[in-house]
């Protein structure tokens, strides 16, 4: 009989063995050098692959550059930091660590079964207002789309000013090359890299839909609309991403220098020569976040996300696809039934938006003489902000005859249900990702899970085949203005209808235009 020191080197080498062997079955070779994943069940996850060169010091407020190649094989097993934000307390989607300005990694979820086919490919733009967010939130993680047959892919861009900064010195430096919006080239940086390395992790670079939700929503009609990101998808979803002016490219390249320029000044920083960019570059991570985050974004000075500089981003997204700039592609777009924010306490607040309007207002939002300025004031900001905008983008795609679905997702879990009004903004993320549980936990029901099963199964048969369908809804068809037909999810689960909102949108369209007419155009 084998002695007990003899059977343990046996368990041992077999481990190690078995070990080396899943090793060795995820080792991805990419045109940078060698990676090798996790395997957990029938997903193999790679974690932290860099894609440009961490953009710190001199390449601080450059357009990304490619990755130094490595010898080797780099262990992709855990994300990297999130790009420099100041933290605070989010509960939708928290961070995994610690943010650095050395943070362009990207994570990539693919089937661990063999295919003899490529696999649609669908890529991760998150939100988080332009100044926070990353690709690490749990909620975020892949695992369902790869057990879909998809590979999935998210990364991190850069956010605040180090995402989005012009000064006249940054101009001079750069010339003729694109510049200033640094968060759209990263986006853009990533998905040249996922053309260049995808095949090799099992996925289709042919067939690669982008998906966003509020700024990664904006950000996804800014990839849809400019030049430079030609070719690099075939597809794309924007949830709650707007789709006129609001934290839009309202500004002009000057006009967002002379912006930079006084945040410059107010670090002790004047000119437009090399010294000056010099000395922003020499200043600290905290002296350029400046306290900006999603609590200051509204009030914060001398920040300037997604401006018109006429390369990276060329004007404000709707007149964009007015003019006939986006990307001819098939489009789902929609928003949740409750995608405001009212920080008042009051009626008077809650109809400051609709100004004069106030008497027709309160016949639209307020039938019942109920009085309630929560519910008014969100509704309200719901559809100013974001849901009449992405009705207005909506039609503007689809009288171009571009394949455009829209939807509302209204779905509220049952021990939420008293508590809201409606489905909250990015209140569907763990629907679509179909990970209920990330986010709530034990109070997560079957009907939770059923719901999260049947809108990630419209968006995994989107991304392969150009059209949303599942075998547990209803049919989706393209969205046309005369019916106004819309996609609802909520407890009865997925039915297309006319958009019950519509009369709401229709006062929030005048007002919208209105307000338009009063506007210049960015100089």
């Amino acid at each position: 009989m084998m002695k007990i020191n003899q059977v343990a080197a046996v368990l041992v080498s077999t481990v190690f063995m078995i070990s080396t062997a899943a090793h060795a079955q995820s080792v991805v070779k990419t045109d940078s050098g060698a990676v090798s994943g996790i395997k957990a069940g029938d997903v193999i996850a790679y974690k932290g692959i860099p894609f440009a060169k961490p953009p710190v010091g001199d390449l601080r407020w450059r357009a990304p550059e490619p990755v130094t190649p490595w010898k080797g094989v780099k262990v992709a097993d855990k994300y990297r930091a999130d790009c420099m934000q100041v933290m605070f307390k989010v509960v939708d989607a928290p961070l995994a660590g610690a943010p650095s300005e050395d943070c362009l990694y990207t994570n990539i979820w693919t089937s661990a079964h063999a295919s003899a086919k490529k696999r649609p490919v669908m890529v991760w733009v998150y939100g988080g207002g332009f100044v926070n967010g990353g690709s690490s939130p749990a909620v975020y993680a892949g695992d369902k789309f790869a057990q879909s047959d998809v590979v999935f892919v998210s990364f991190n861009y850069r956010l605040g000013r180090f995402g989005y900064f012009a000064h006249p010195a940054l101009s001079k430096e750069a010339g003729a090359a694109p510049h200033g919006n640094y968060a759209i080239l990263d986006q853009i940086a990533a998905l040249k890299w996922v053309q260049r390395n995808i095949a090799a992790f099992g996925g289709d670079p042919d067939n690669v839909t982008i998906l966003g939700q509020s700024a990664g929503g904006m950000a996804v009609h800014a990839l849809v609309t400019t030049p430079l990101a030609k070719g690099l998808f075939s597809k794309a979803i924007v949830m709650s991403g707007g789709g006129r002016k609001l934290l839009g490219p309202t500004m002009s390249s000057k006009q967002a220098e002379t912006i930079g320029a006084e945040f410059a000044k107010s670090k002790g920083v004047e000119g437009d020569a090399a010294p000056a960019l010099k000395a922003l570059r020499a200043l600290s991570a905290d002296q350029v976040m400046d306290g900006l985050s999603l609590m200051t974004l509204f009030t914060a000075k001398n920040f300037t996300p997604l401006y018109a500089d006429g390369q990276v981003v060329s004007g404000p997204i709707d007149e964009t696809y007015q003019d006939g700039k986006g990307a001819n592609i098939p489009m789902i777009i929609g928003t949740t039934n409750a995608d405001g924010f009212f920080f008042g306490d009051n009626l008077d607040q809650a109809y400051a938006p609709v100004g004069a309007a106030r008497a027709e207002a309160e016949k639209i939002y307020d039938p019942e003489n109920k009085h309630d300025a929560m519910r008014i004031g969100e509704a309200i900001s719901a559809d100013m902000m974001l849901i009449e905008p992405a009705r207005h983008v909506t039609r503007i795609i689809s009288q171009k005859g571009q394949p455009v679905y829209a939807y509302r997702y209204g779905y509220v879990p049952g021990y939420l249900r008293t508590k809201v009004f409606g489905a909250a903004h990015s209140s569907e993320l763990p629907f679509v990702f179909d990970n209920v549980e990330v986010r709530h936990g034990a109070m997560t029901t079957e009907a939770d899970n059923a719901e999260a099963r049947l809108i990630h199964d419209y968006w995994v048969n989107f991304a392969k085949t150009g059209v949303p369908s599942s075998t547990s809804g209803g049919e989706w068809s393209k969205y046309d203005t005369a019916s106004d037909d819309i996609m609802i999810f909520d407890t009865k689960g997925a039915h297309q209808q006319p958009d019950p909102f519509r009369t709401r949108l229709d006062f929030a369209e005048r007002l919208a235009t209105m307000s338009s007419a009063d506007t210049t155009q960015p100089k």
